[in-house]
């Protein structure tokens, strides 16, 4: 652990209660749901939790309120997402705090994640004005053919408690700028930046004059997230989590001809050339590999280093990993939080041992750091594993801070190894070559959704669409042109001249 000692219970509920009241929300009386720290691991408050009935009424709600937001002007659709800016702006240490104290993460990652929520709001009121279609030549005198797009309907957002208030920004400013109502479910991990976050949205409604139901916040189980899922009312499901709650939501909402848009899990590997810059290769690696304690869907859980250098490279980020400071989240100094349950720290030992009961070396890490203040609290060191093939464990998205290294002779065998997991977010290589920069980049290179050169694979930017293939689930997030996911296209013909015209020269009458 670090010096400092951890903070305790008592003292992180009352900073939660004042983070929520600054932002303007209340706790809510009930029962069913419970806030819970992993800095201390135990719980902070009692709270209700949505059942499936009170789903369908946010859908209806929703989807009421859908008519007068559809025909809202965009530009005025995106006053709602600016004030929303202003006031996370307004409240970042709060909102910091909250995630902080709920998902452990260290502080400047926390502020990265409100960062971010910002960032996305500047980017969703341009898109407010750039909901562009095109116009299509027509093979038919005196026509123009046109593409528009439209509104889709309710949106339902799934969220995970690794990112508890990002992803939800990333698809409610988008979804509210193209006209769009929003019922949330966050991650029962998370309920407290939910709340905070919420209320800040609905107090941007107040503002602007925004009808009051355009977002409806579900705080619930399981059950409450499945009937969002199941309701016909919600025309696009956007979900992240694992791949197995990827495969139930994906043909769930299928069978009801919904849309889905999944973000599942990631399995990501950072390829390191002979050519490479190891003094900005090890730091890169070292954050990818252990930030938010190993637990981003695009964390480096594979490191294909090339042979020559694997001695080497491994010997640095062992010492580096060595030096990782530990322990309460919100000490500046600390590096690496809590992970967010025992049963995360359960699920890293298991994979660890099936590992190495294959002839795998750990390197460094992989105990527990214990605090004789917080037992329920698990603080673990983050695992650099050296394996001699990629067998079933290391296939397999452990979310936790592991890091396989593999070696390789030539680059097409590192892209091999790289392609061959079931998943394909996100992944980077490190290399001064232009040739096989390009070649990773290319169609037969990575398979991932993103790729990346000289940095690693964690930290994306809002600019660029989020997402992945394979398992990772096809979904697209975030900047580019991620927004017509929440949108249907219209093809529109208009004959212009005095003529009836019939494509394909057809003749009739």
């Amino acid at each position: 652990m670090t010096s400092t000692p951890l903070p305790g219970t008592e003292d992180l509920r009352a900073r939660a209660k004042a983070s929520l009241e600054r932002v303007g929300a209340t706790l809510p009386d009930g029962a069913g749901l419970r806030a819970r720290t992993p800095i201390t691991g135990e719980d902070l408050f009692d709270l209700p939790a949505a059942r499936a009935a009170d789903a369908e009424e946010a859908a209806g709600a929703a989807r009421a309120a859908f008519p007068a937001w559809r025909g809202t002007p965009a530009p005025r659709r995106g006053e709602l997402v600016r004030r929303l800016g202003d006031l996370l702006r307004a409240h970042q240490d709060e909102l910091a705090d909250l995630i902080t104290i709920e998902a452990g993460k260290i502080r400047s990652e926390a502020l990265g994640e409100v960062r971010e929520m910002i960032d996305i709001c500047d980017f969703a009121v341009g898109l407010s004005r750039q909901l562009y279609g095109r116009t299509i030549a027509s093979e038919r005198p005196g026509h123009r053919l046109a593409e528009t797009w439209h509104p889709l309907g309710v949106v339902g957002v799934i969220s995970a408690f690794n990112f508890p208030a990002a992803v939800w920004s990333w698809n409610t400013a988008v979804a509210l700028a193209c006209g769009d109502t929003v019922v949330w479910k966050p991650s029962e991990l998370t309920p407290l930046i939910s709340l905070a976050c919420a209320r800040l949205l609905e107090r941007a409604a107040e503002d602007t004059g925004a009808p009051r139901d355009v977002h409806r916040l579900l705080l619930g189980d399981r059950a409450a997230g499945q009937a969002l899922v199941d309701d016909s009312r919600v025309a696009l499901v956007s979900a992240t989590g694992s791949t197995r709650m990827g495969r139930e939501v994906g043909p769930r909402v299928a069978a009801r001809f919904g849309r889905s848009l999944l973000e599942l899990g990631g399995n990501n590997a950072a390829v390191v050339a002979p050519s490479a810059d190891l003094d900005l290769a090890v730091p890169a690696l070292v954050f990818a590999a252990a930030g938010t304690a190993g637990q981003r869907c695009t964390t480096l859980r594979r490191l294909i280093v090339h042979r020559d250098l694997a001695d080497t490279l491994t010997g640095r980020l062992a010492a580096a990993y060595r030096k990782l400071p530990i322990g309460d989240p919100f000490d500046p100094q600390t590096l690496v939080g809590p992970l967010i349950s025992p049963r995360s720290y359960d699920a890293m030992r298991d994979a660890v041992d099936r590992a190495t009961a294959r002839g795998g070396e750990v390197l460094a890490g992989g105990g527990r750091r214990p605090a004789d203040s917080a037992p329920g609290a698990v603080y673990a060191e983050p695992v650099l594993l050296r394996v001699a093939e990629q067998f079933d464990v290391v296939r397999e998205e452990t979310f936790a801070p592991i890091l396989y290294v593999l070696t390789y002779d030539t680059l097409e065998e590192a892209v091999a190894l790289h392609n061959d997991v079931p998943q394909g977010l996100s992944s980077s290589i490190f290399t001064r070559d232009q040739q096989e920069a390009e070649y990773f980049l290319s169609a037969e290179g990575s398979d991932c959704g993103i790729a990346n050169v000289n940095i690693g694979t964690s930290g994306a930017e809002i600019g660029g669409a989020f997402g992945g293939e394979k398992e990772t689930g096809g979904g697209r997030e975030s900047g580019s042109d991620a927004w017509k996911a929440y949108m249907r296209s219209a093809t529109n013909t208009v004959n212009y001249s005095s003529r009836l015209s019939l494509a394909q020269n057809v003749s009739f009458l």
